[in-house]
């Protein structure tokens, strides 16, 4: 059958962190670019980290297409310490 008579791909966006959530319902879009969009926008990355995110921990969004096939991860990481950063401050 034709790719365009099947419909768009539909992904599925599951968020690891203490709380882990799986997405069983996905969402379609045209492409693996358009889920990057939709996983990058501010609304999906800060509604699950919302005053719950604290120091050692991880959270991570992982974004799958319906065969299982990772196409997408974003890690954060919160870290107290301070680490010598990768940027020089002028003086």
């Amino acid at each position: 059958m034709p790719a365009h008579l099947l419909g768009m791909p539909r992904y599925y966006f599951n968020v690891l962190n203490v709380a882990p959530h799986a997405d069983y319902e996905g969402e379609e879009l045209p492409d693996d670019e358009a889920a990057w969009r939709e996983a990058t926008s501010a609304g999906a990355l800060l509604n699950d980290i919302d005053g719950k995110f604290r120091p050692g921990q991880e959270w991570r969004l992982e974004v799958k297409d319906v065969a299982g096939r990772l196409v997408h991860t974003i890690c954060i990481s919160l870290k107290s310490d301070p680490a010598p950063s990768l940027l020089s401050v002028p003086r």
